[in-house]
Parts: C-alpha cells; sequence; structure tokens
C-alpha cells in the first residue's frame, strides 16, 4: 500500500482544509482499492467522528447521518416499520461484521466489483481510462445490460442504494466553500458514458453528510436480491418495489433494479405503464419488457434481459395479492 498522510475531520460544517484527500468512513471497499493500488490518496481524511451519526425525524422526513452504519439503519424502528425495503436491502448485503462497519454515505460511493477492474494486469476504462474493457468480451456473467456503454460495461454494487433511489432518497452534500446541495438518489451516479471513471456527480472535496426519506413512503414494501449462493454475496439481479393500492389501482409505483446498470436503475417506463392502472398479471409483464427494450446482452449476461422482468413480476404480483403464479 501507498503510504499517506491521514487527518480527523472532526465538525462536517468546516471542509475548507480538505484539499485533494479522500474521505474515510467505514473504510469496508477503499481499504481493499488501496491494498490493491487501484486507488492511491495521499490523504485520508477520517469523518467517521464528525457528528453525522444520527437517524431522526425532521419536517415531516426521516434524516440519516452519513455515518449511521448499515447495522444501525437496518435494525433503527422507523426504518424497519416504515421503510422495510430499505432494511431488506441493507440486510441482505454482506456479513454483520461489514454491516457494522459500512456506512450509508460509504454505500453509496463503493465501487464495482468487476473483476477486470480489480485486475490490474487487465485492461479497464473505469480504473484507466483508454485502456479499453476486457469485460466486453470476456467473462460478464456479473455485467450490465442497461445503459452501459462501449467504454464499460460495469455495475453498481450496492443493494442499498437501489432502495434509496426506489424511495425517492435525497442525499445531502457539502462542499469545501460551504455551500450545500441536494440530489436525488438516482440521480447521484452515472451512466459511464465515455467517462466510466466517473462514478457520480460528487465534485473533489464534496462530502455526502446525510440521507433524506421523504416522510410518506408507499406502505406496501419489498426487496429481492437474486445471487449465487444465499448470502454474502453481490446481486446478479436485486429489485426494490414500492406501491400503494388506492380503490383497487396502484400508486406511487416505484421500481429500482440493481445489477443491471452502472447505477441503481429506476424502471420509470414500467412505472408509468403501472401508474393508476388495477393489478395484473399480464400487464406487470408488458411494463417490464418495455422496460428492458432497449437492454444488451453481451454474452454471459444475455439471460439477465429475461430474468429482471420475471423478478419484479413476481414481486409485483405478491405485493398486491395475485400470488407469484
Amino acid at each position: 500500500m501507498k503510504p499517506f498522510e491521514y487527518s480527523r475531520l472532526d465538525n462536517s460544517h468546516d471542509l475548507s482544509a480538505v484539499a485533494d484527500g479522500r474521505y474515510l468512513g467505514g473504510g469496508t471497499n477503499l481499504i481493499d482499492l488501496m491494498k490493491h493500488q487501484i486507488e492511491t490518496p495521499d490523504v485520508l481524511v477520517d469523518v467517521s467522528r464528525a457528528g453525522m451519526d444520527t437517524i431522526e425525524e425532521r419536517d415531516s422526513s426521516v434524516i440519516i447521518g452519513s455515518q449511521v452504519s448499515n447495522t444501525n439503519l437496518a435494525a433503527h424502528p422507523l426504518i424497519r416499520k416504515h421503510y422495510s425495503v430499505l432494511s431488506s436491502a441493507l440486510l441482505s448485503g454482506a456479513t454483520q461484521q461489514l454491516r457494522n462497519k459500512a456506512t450509508t454515505g460509504g454505500n453509496f460511493l463503493q465501487r464495482t466489483r468487476c473483476q477486470y477492474f480489480y485486475d490490474t494486469k487487465r485492461a479497464c476504462n473505469k480504473r484507466e481510462p483508454g485502456s479499453g474493457c476486457d469485460a466486453m468480451n470476456g467473462l460478464n456473467r456479473f455485467h450490465a445490460i442497461l445503459g452501459e456503454s462501449e467504454h464499460c460495461i460495469a455495475v453498481h454494487p450496492s443493494d442499498m442504494a437501489v432502495a434509496m433511489a426506489a424511495l425517492d432518497a435525497v442525499v445531502h452534500t457539502r462542499k469545501t466553500d460551504g455551500s450545500e446541495r441536494r440530489i436525488p438518489a438516482a440521480e447521484l451516479h452515472r451512466l459511464p458514458g465515455d467517462r466510466p471513471d466517473l462514478d457520480h456527480v460528487l465534485e473533489q472535496g464534496e462530502l455526502i453528510v446525510a440521507v433524506e426519506l421523504p416522510g410518506t413512503p408507499p406502505k406496501l414494501q419489498a426487496y429481492r436480491k437474486v445471487r449465487d449462493r444465499s448470502s454474502y454475496a453481490f446481486a446478479v439481479v436485486s429489485a426494490a418495489v414500492a406501491l400503494d393500492i388506492v380503490d383497487g389501482r396502484m400508486r406511487n409505483v416505484r421500481i429500482g433494479l440493481g445489477g443491471v446498470a452502472h447505477k441503481p436503475w429506476r424502471a420509470e417506463k414500467a412505472e408509468a405503464l403501472l401508474e393508476g392502472s388495477a393489478p395484473d398479471g399480464a400487464l406487470f409483464m408488458q411494463a417490464m419488457e418495455q422496460e428492458m427494450a432497449d437492454a444488451t446482452g453481451h454474452g454471459h449476461n444475455d439471460f439477465k434481459i429475461t430474468l429482471a422482468p420475471r423478478v419484479v413480476v413476481s414481486m409485483l404480483k405478491q405485493l398486491t395479492g395475485l400470488g407469484e403464479n
């Protein structure tokens, strides 16, 4: 590991001294990247004691500090009662020990687990722009089918971020000049385009300080994760689904997909088709087939194009009382 300087941030309101350093929360992903020489920061700025570790109700919303651990977030009574899709997503990811250390802000910013990204002897535009993408014609079973580009087909690994996107969460950030931003969780991450090395829209030194959940989420919620083994594995395909049933019709339909794109994917085409309609199995499949109309497989991951719709249709049937047949 490359030598680095270490400093600690005691106040998240004063970032003026932060220059080219990287923020360190739980370190569950960043430290691994440093060991592999994929990330080589000169300075680490520890933000774990900067007062961003509380969960509170505020103005009809729930505000989650960026340093709240995944364990504490999943177990919090407010989250379990009103945002069960988020609790389920968190509990489906990693081991208990990792959840104890991993933070809300850090979970959003974890980097892809693409094997070509981690193998510094292979071509990877995300790790080394302009070098190529060995995943394109390689072992790409876990890779993207939506929103990818000729430069990158890696996927974002977070379960939590998929649920946050489906819940219309808003990420609160603070820049080094003291200004603040509110970024919808579904817009925090970028699609690869010709700059797959840029995972998100944050500027240098911009810090995630909190995440806001809307005070009245849909009442029917579920998270499902398809993976190669029953625990401690990243998603092949995952889905976060939330909706209400009002007078026999679906309202506030929210569908987030994981394991299919460079970012948590909001199935907006499917949502629009389902909104205001009565629950119907054929309509569910029609909506998801429409969402997958532009999906592209790359050989080993072609099966995701049919798997993702089946997962969501099954969840919608279960949530709306149609059963899973």
